[in-house]
């Protein structure tokens, strides 16, 4: 193709190629704007996935860390904390933690808090062991392991809080119902309750933990609590044959006794001798001795201290109701 072009000076027409305006160089400036432009939406797209999965990695794990048993589970929220653990609220679980997480034992799979919330779980809801071996994913052998340690952490670490109080502690915190009945001289509320136990092979053991009263085989203890219903007592596990009376007698509750102290019980507690000789006095409810009817006295002592000493039968309900595995077979 070509052009004509006038000269200056002889005006004379010659014919000149002309510049090829479909060159390459203006295809390949397209071309590689299409690219470019291809390349930002892609790159655009890209970052739209990633900003996508990120987010949906973020609520994932915010998902996960709720289900996970740990302080994130529990945290903020005094309903779940009531339930599996049976504590009042997140700041009591933490503080019991901080009491015993530098004496807990060392696991692998498990932390220390997880270690606490585990046995807490079993103590409270008595969940079958299978089971909390998936929720923790742990073996069997595992768990029983930490259960038995943390344990006895526990009852290392606050037992202490089971105390004997001054006698000036009780008096000054003596509830008005005691202090009309028997002043302030009222120390201590005694009961004893049973937890079933799996019948032991062993046959002198069989017969020291088979109970005439529950029928089947137990553990017995002796609980005593104040007037104003802190448990200030509990004995160690004794047979369920032991009566209570010989429980009481060999436990060492008599040596806590001091001169003047009255010990309200039930009519199973046939302890007047043995308290008498710490100087201490029993009050149990009245039998009627072989008569038809208890006199118009004794009917009203008898009802003063049985409506006192169902304290310490609420107390024992209520450690029942807080702690299911209270209520199964224990192994033995």
């Amino acid at each position: 193709m070509t052009c004509r072009q006038w000269t200056a000076v002889g005006q004379v027409e010659v014919d000149v190629p002309a510049a090829n305006v479909d060159s390459g160089d203006g295809s390949d400036s397209v071309t590689e704007a299409e690219g470019q432009t291809k390349d930002c939406v892609c790159s655009q797209q890209g970052r739209a996935e990633i900003n996508r999965l990120l987010e949906e990695n973020r609520l994932l794990r915010a998902q996960l860390q709720k289900t996970e048993l740990n302080e994130t589970f529990l945290k903020d929220n005094t309903e779940k904390v009531s339930y599996y653990t049976g504590l009042h609220c997140y700041a009591v679980l933490m503080s019991l933690f901080n009491t015993v997480k530098d004496f807990l034992p060392i696991s692998k799979t498990l932390t220390g808090f997880q270690m606490l919330l585990l046995t807490l779980m079993r103590l409270r809801l008595d969940l079958p062991v299978q089971h909390l071996c998936h929720l923790f994913d742990v073996s069997h052998k595992t768990l029983s392991s930490v259960f038995t340690d943390t344990i006895d952490v526990l009852y290392a670490r606050l037992g202490a809080l089971v105390h004997w109080p001054e006698r000036h502690c009780l008096q000054a915190t003596m509830p008005p119902q005691f202090t009309e009945t028997f002043g302030k001289r009222v120390a201590i509320i005694v009961d004893c309750f049973e937890i079933r136990t799996e019948r032991p092979s062993n046959l002198k053991a069989r017969a020291q933990t088979y109970s005439h009263y529950k029928g089947t085989h137990t553990i017995k203890y002796l609980i005593g609590i104040t007037p104003h219903g802190a448990i200030s007592f509990i004995s160690r596990g004794w047979g369920g044959r032991a009566s209570d009376k010989h429980i009481i007698e060999r436990c060492g509750i008599l040596q806590k006794l001091l001169p003047g102290d009255v010990v309200l019980a039930d009519r199973g507690f046939d302890i007047r001798d043995a308290v008498g000789m710490m100087c201490a006095e029993v009050k149990i409810p009245a039998f009627t001795k072989g008569y038809c009817q208890l006199d118009a006295r004794d009917v009203e002592q008898t009802r003063a201290i049985a409506h006192l000493r169902i304290h310490v039968e609420r107390v024992i309900g209520s450690l029942r109701n807080k702690f299911k595995m209270l209520h199964t077979t224990m192994p033995v």
